[in-house]
């Protein structure tokens, strides 16, 4: 007995409320109440429905009341077991009086309705009319039809709320919330339109259960008791409209809330604040409503003193709010003047929230690129840059910052710009509804139209009508819309400063990625062995060099044997490309075994040796320079005519510095060292800069 004592204690109440309510609600429909319990019922229903008022009154939004359509169910039900019980109470105990069926029951037969029959029936039918007709009827459209425009703009929200995550704007607990939220509204607006035919079904049930009770009644009280017919009918009538009042007030009530909650607009004030805000807080109408009720006050024989009245407290009010607005607007100008007069205060205003911040990442657009970025358009180059990220994040191993887009009214309409760390790195043109067709240097015949170069590769192109998109193709254009120019453009930029782009936060980011993984690695590595900063300036390199950090583990594992040794940032980063010697040669031929290189004469290599060795003016001699330019851009012109990918096969010693020399005019020519090619692999010189083909 104890244990179960102990259980019990244990169990939390409020979980036992529901179950319970349920079981009494149903058990009334059953087992016969005495008179007693019915007043305590039907008070503790009346009691229920007023707090449901009170508490739809003061919502601020519909989803703050969102077990409204359960509490509407269970209100229904209780109702109308109460209706059975009470029913079942007037037609046993009837005759013996007006209280038979309780005092609450007794009281609304008398003091409603003064004992009256015809106007008991009529105030009854009054009230089933207005609750049945106008406001359960009424909520009920609202409910259907919110429930209709919500699910019609989920996808919507949605892609709004996708866009504002790609965008940065917010993190994945507050995307996670706000989709939350829009289900919820759905669910909500969806149950409210069902429960409300419960509503309805009551007011009907309400008419039919007074019906039942009279007729039943008046057969009980003549043909079991024996009662005159005009006494039966009397009593019986009398008991019935007690009891379908005692109910429908109360469903009257709750109806009464639910069109509140269903109308409710989401702001910040309740329902009082917003009805005194915005009916009671405009003097010019004040006046003139104050003008209108004054002249029907004077008209003869009209109620003077309540026109005249209610005419005299507008006009009050209205004076009363224009010189409150008077006050207001007069501390405002004092307030704004105030730092005119006192300059010195305005230094001790000024702090961090009014230094500028610098987006990482920034794309400005002209008004005409709008739709294109705006979410609630369904931009369609949000989604196209969060597709981006998530490519450039599995090709190059890190996460790139989200792109920041605003509009920028001095540039051109059609234009847009790409902004990294607030400087420009790109910018073009793309225009709405037409499509670039780009020359890739196989077209049978030119198309007309204007004339432009793509942005992304600097490829001849043409901005033409979406009507010769099909014949552009025809004439093997390849043909894109404007967002698939910008997102190309943006893809290959973030391509060409992925180095840019890793800093010290996306760096440790990797590393916390990485713990996760190899906790025991990092623990011993990082930073104990390895500085985060000569960690992110040899990824850096390697970006930079077109090699991504995907494998991170041999990265760092490289690192640490090699950093007790040696510091120099370049030799560390030639250690690492050993280590990834695979994943270079795989990068530039992918499934081939003889490696088709380029390679430098042996005297200007030697020479170039030298140069590096002797570590004077930090370069190349300037007539050294221009012939090793000039011969490495005739050599890998051929090599690309021939089909090959021009890659440049170079002493260890020398790589970094060829690298650095040639990326800026030949970022095309890539440069590896004799350690990075794999065993397993052969070479076979295609190509020799500064002499002939070997």
């Amino acid at each position: 007995m104890d244990s179960i004592l102990q259980i019990l204690r244990n169990m939390k109440i409020a979980r036992l409320a529901g179950p319970l309510l349920i079981i009494l609600i149903l058990s009334m429909m059953i087992l016969p109440l005495p008179p007693v319990l019915l007043d305590i019922f039907f008070t503790f229903n009346i009691a229920v429905s007023v707090i449901v008022l009170m508490v739809g009154i003061n919502v601020r939004r519909p989803l703050d009341f969102s077990s409204f359509p359960s509490v509407l169910l269970i209100t229904t039900m209780l109702r109308l077991s109460l209706n059975v019980a009470s029913s079942r109470v007037v037609l046993l105990e009837g005759h013996t009086g007006p209280d038979a069926a309780g005092k609450v029951i007794e009281s609304f037969s008398h003091f409603l309705v003064g004992g009256n029959v015809a106007i008991g029936i009529v105030v009854f039918v009054i009230i089933t009319i207005i609750n049945f007709v106008v406001i359960t009827k009424g909520a009920g459209r609202i409910a259907e039809v919110s429930a209709r425009f919500t699910l019609d703009a989920m996808p919507g929200k949605q892609m709004a709320i996708d866009a504002d995550l790609n965008a940065g704007l917010i993190g994945e607990d507050e995307a996670r919330k706000r989709r939350a939220t829009i289900s919820e509204e759905a669910n909500f607006f969806g149950a409210m339109d069902g429960a409300s035919k419960y509503v309805r079904g009551d007011a009907m049930a309400g008419i039919l259960i007074i019906l039942i009770n009279v007729i039943g009644g008046l057969i009980v009280g003549v043909v079991q008791h024996d009662l005159p017919v005009g006494q039966a009918a009397e009593t019986y009538t009398l008991l019935s409209i007690g009891d379908g009042l005692v109910a429908q007030i109360p469903a009257l009530i709750i109806s009464t809330a639910a069109g509140i909650v269903v109308t409710r607009v989401g702001t910040d004030q309740d329902m009082s604040e917003q009805f005194l805000g915005q009916l009671f807080t405009k003097p010019p109408v004040l006046y003139i409503t104050s003008a209108v009720i004054g002249i029907i006050g004077l008209i003869p024989n009209m109620p003077h003193f309540s026109f005249l009245l209610i005419a005299g407290g507008l006009l009050a009010l209205a004076r009363s709010m224009e010189q409150k607005a008077k006050r207001e607007q007069l501390a405002a100008q004092q307030q704004a003047a105030q730092p005119q007069a006192q300059p010195e205060q305005q230094g001790a205003e000024v702090g961090w929230h009014d230094v500028q911040h610098v987006d990482q990442l920034g794309m400005e657009v002209g008004y005409r690129l709008i739709p294109l970025v705006d979410r609630t358009q369904d931009g369609e180059l949000l989604r196209r840059i969060r597709g981006i990220r998530k490519k450039i994040a599995q090709d190059l191993g890190f996460l790139v910052p989200p792109v920041h887009i605003r509009d920028n009214l001095e540039i051109k309409p059609s234009a847009y710009r790409i902004l990294l760390k607030g400087v420009e790195v790109g910018q073009g043109e793309a225009f709405m509804g037409q499509f670039l067709a780009i020359n890739p240097g196989r077209v049978s015949q030119e198309i007309a139209g204007a004339a432009t170069t793509d942005p992304a590769f600097g490829l001849p192109a043409v901005w033409i009508d979406a009507g010769k998109r099909e014949e552009a193709q025809g004439l093997g254009y390849t043909v894109v819309d404007a967002s698939t120019v910008v997102a190309t453009h943006i893809s290959n930029l973030l391509q060409t400063h992925a180095a840019e782009l890793l800093g010290r936060e996306e760096v440790q980011a990797l590393i916390d990625h990485q713990a996760k993984e190899s906790p025991k690695l990092i623990e011993d590595l990082v930073p104990k062995v390895i500085p985060v900063g000569t960690l992110q300036k040899v990824l850096q390199q390697l970006l930079t060099e077109g090699i991504h950090i995907r494998d991170f583990r041999t990265i760092l594992e490289t690192l640490a044997d090699h950093i007790p040794q040696n510091q120099d940032i370049d030799e560390l980063t030639g250690a690492v490309r050993t280590a990834l010697s695979r994943v270079i040669v795989q990068q530039l031929f992918p499934g081939e075994t003889e490696l088709p290189l380029m390679t430098l004469e042996p005297q200007l290599e030697n020479v170039l040796m030298q140069a590096v060795q002797s570590k004077t003016g930090g370069g190349l001699e300037p007539g050294l320079a221009e012939n090793l330019l000039s011969s490495a851009a005739q050599q890998t012109e051929q090599v690309e005519i021939q089909g090959y990918n021009p890659v440049l096969l170079t002493a260890p010693g020398l790589r970094p510095l060829l690298a650095r020399f040639l990326r800026r005019a030949l970022p095309q020519l890539r440069v590896i060292s004799h350690n990075e090619i794999p065993d397993n692999k052969s070479i076979r010189i295609i190509a020799v800069i500064g002499g002939s083909k070997g």
